[in-house]
């Protein structure tokens, strides 16, 4: 297997940190927009691990945003596999760009949704991944896998969902993947800050869009609702404790249904009131805006996003591991019923920013999010997981990935246990 890594952002580069403790591939080509991060990135590996380690990694410059730049590197490194970790706004460039290269794909978000034209918060428009579930055909029939939504939420998430439906449940009323934490950003003073752990760039787009869910007795299967709705409140487990959820829009409502047989599938995340409170700023000044405008400069006029002006106004998500403190948990809640008896089970793991900055140097949510793809692309490079088309994570058998990543590592294993907490049906 040979991997070209698109981006060596925070997730780009602790998967490369993760990898490096694996013998899978033969070759990762780092690349980014800014080849100064490839380098950092490989020269941290050189650092840790060796020349040896080190000379199965490359840094490369690459352009995400150009689907010829993207093939033309895969083609000068005989890739087998794009790995993508940038923005899920380069998606169809990249997914476009892997396959006129003639190499399977991997991402750990979809191509991006559009809010329905007449009716945002009652109908989907452009659902997330519908770019790439249209050419579907055209990789199935050149004999390529596009596996989507391989990170933690979706990916681990959907990993949980299929494993419960094949072996903890016989109907399943939900699918609802809930997630939350109990981290902490302080400045060198010790007071706690407002620093999103995660792309502010993604969660703002997440976070705003309409909300997506799915109700197999719903005329058209999948519905929306206004952003930040259905409030909960989910215990989560390891000392992170009660958190409020609210419906986001997310990947794991537009793929589970695709393979897995579920009466509802939602997608809950644990803001906080006072996150929600500045998404909705934005949103109100329109600093949520991807369309550049024209503003003034001292040398003239320019055209800037205001979103990324906001994200480069806040500190880059993968510093953040040094002034991070608690816990962040993935999982998914299962309701239905098993052997005629109402069943409810939370499937779930735990990153602790203490122990990722400890072993990897890398705060504990990317961190968790690169854990996945890593252990998916070594599924793949053994052909335990194989496949073509465009296939999400629940489209293939659980209980590999599940056991090799909670094996020890003198096993071969990853050593990350994953926790089931049956709950008490209501």
């Amino acid at each position: 297997m040979r991997i070209l890594l698109v981006g060596a952002g925070g997730v780009g580069d602790a998967i490369a940190r993760i990898a490096a403790r694996r013998d899978f591939y033969e070759l990762i080509v780092v690349s980014d927009y800014d080849a100064g991060r490839a380098e950092r990135t490989v020269a941290w590996i050189a650092d840790r691990h060796g020349s040896t380690v080190a000379a199965r990694f490359i840094a490369a410059q690459i352009d995400a945003g150009d689907a010829a730049s993207v093939a033309a590197l895969a083609r000068d490194h005989q890739i087998t596999h794009v790995m993508n970790a940038v923005e899920p706004k380069f998606v169809p460039t990249i997914f476009d760009g892997a396959f006129a290269a003639k190499a399977h794909y991997v991402d750990m978000a979809m191509s991006l949704s559009a809010p329905h034209p007449d009716e945002p918060y009652a109908k989907t428009g452009i659902k997330l991944g519908d770019y790439q579930f249209e050419k579907a055909g055209e990789w199935e029939t050149a004999g390529l896998l596009a596996l989507v939504g391989m990170g933690v939420e979706p990916g681990l998430s959907d990993i949980f969902a299929r494993y419960a439906c094949d072996h903890l449940f016989d109907t399943v009323d939900e699918l609802g993947t809930r997630d939350g934490a109990n981290l902490v950003v302080r400045d060198s003073d010790g007071n706690e800050i407002f620093a999103p752990s995660f792309s502010i760039w993604t969660t703002i787009e997440e976070c705003l869009n309409p909300p997506v869910i799915y109700d197999k007795d719903h005329a058209e299967g999948w519905f929306t609702t206004p952003p930040f709705s259905e409030p909960e409140v989910f215990d989560f487990p390891d000392g992170i404790g009660p958190v409020e959820c609210v419906h986001v829009e997310h990947e794991e409502v537009l793929l589970m249904p695709r393979w897995l047989d579920a009466k509802r599938v939602t997608f809950k995340y644990g803001l906080g009131a006072e996150f929600i409170g500045i998404l909705q700023t934005l949103h109100l000044l329109k600093l949520d805006a991807v369309q550049p405008i024209r503003v003034r400069s001292p040398k003239g006029p320019v055209e800037v996003s205001p979103r990324d002006v906001v994200a480069a106004a806040l500190p880059d998500p993968a510093t953040l591991g040094p002034q991070m403190t608690g816990k962040t948990c993935a999982g998914m809640w299962v309701t239905g019923t098993k052997d005629g008896q109402a069943r409810q089970v939370y499937l779930y793991h735990v990153s602790d920013n203490e122990w990722t900055m400890t072993e990897y140097g890398c705060q504990c949510v990317v961190w968790q999010t690169a854990l996945n793809p890593v252990i998916a692309l070594e599924l793949l490079a053994d052909e335990t997981w194989s496949g073509a088309g465009v296939l999400g994570p629940e489209a293939f058998d659980s209980v590999p990935f599940l056991d090799l990543m909670k094996a020890d590592l003198s096993a071969g294993g990853y050593d990350q246990p994953w926790g089931l907490r049956e709950e008490i049906p209501t």
